[in-house]
């Protein structure tokens, strides 16, 4: 009765508020073991209703399973000292953060930058593909697009994911946002693709190392950011993706004079 192996199979199916509740339980878990659910809800700003909801979209048939559940797994986690979020010292982290991101702006390969901005200058539909943690970078990438005249498909759940390659045209473009590069679905995904549409290209944003997402891509970008896994959930940083899609959209506007970008230095 692990409390993190019951909800990994939900985890991504998870929207921006059920992650939030998520975060939460974590956190606070000695807590809420003794607390009701309008308790646990009022903590949240959340209805019970809601709660209730959240519990069991998270693989649990009701609250007092729930509870229950938490109090086996924190002994559990006494017991052998699972329970870790980080090994390194804080400012140790804080100079491995940097250099990942000063690095991924360094290897940056400025052809295949110019190959995907010439793609971009038709204004194709851009179809976004990520799933975990990746999946909210993506949707800052789909904002910032999309307020640049571009028409963005993200899907962002399973069912949708299927129904996307259906909607591929010849002149699409599709990126993947897949650090490890192997999620079996992605995968999947893209022979599906690859089998049955027609398309401008595949673009990958994964890490360096050889994966299967790098292979099948016409043009691969990658990123360096450190692994880190809390209770079995990835929370390796995203700024890096977001920042190689933000450095393509400029260079994209700079090299067909955009009369809207402008840059101030304060």
């Amino acid at each position: 009765m692990n409390f993190y192996k019951i909800i990994e199979p939900h985890v991504d199916a998870l929207n921006k508020t059920e992650y939030k509740l998520l975060n939460f339980v974590i956190q606070h878990m000695s807590e809420i073991n003794n607390k009701s659910i309008r308790e646990v809800s009022s903590l949240c700003y959340v209805s019970t209703t809601t709660f209730l909801r959240f519990v069991r979209k998270i693989g649990f048939s009701g609250y007092s399973e729930f509870t229950t559940v938490l109090k086996f797994t924190e002994i559990e986690e006494k017991s052998d000292g699972a329970k870790q979020m980080m090994v390194q010292r804080q400012e140790q982290y804080r100079t491995e953060y940097l250099k990942n991101i000063e690095e991924t702006v360094r290897v940056l390969d400025a052809h295949k930058f110019r190959q995907i901005s010439h793609l971009l200058i038709k204004k194709p539909k851009l179809f976004f593909f990520a799933k975990g943690f990746s999946k909210f970078a993506a949707k800052y990438i789909n904002y910032l697009y999309t307020i640049n005249g571009f028409l963005v498909v993200f899907p962002e759940n399973y069912e949708e994911r299927l129904l996307a390659y259906q909607m591929i045209k010849k002149d699409d473009l599709i990126f993947v946002f897949d650090y490890s590069g192997e999620d079996t679905e992605l995968i999947e995904n893209l022979y599906t693709i690859k089998r049955e549409c027609q398309y401008a290209a595949i673009i990958s944003i994964t890490s360096a190392d050889k994966n299967a997402i790098q292979n099948m891509s016409d043009h691969n970008l990658y990123y360096f950011s450190d692994e880190l896994k809390m209770n079995n959930v990835n929370m390796g940083s995203q700024v890096s993706l977001i920042i190689i899609m933000e450095l393509l959209l400029y260079q994209f506007l700079e090299e067909n004079h955009s009369p809207q970008m402008t840059v101030e230095n304060k």
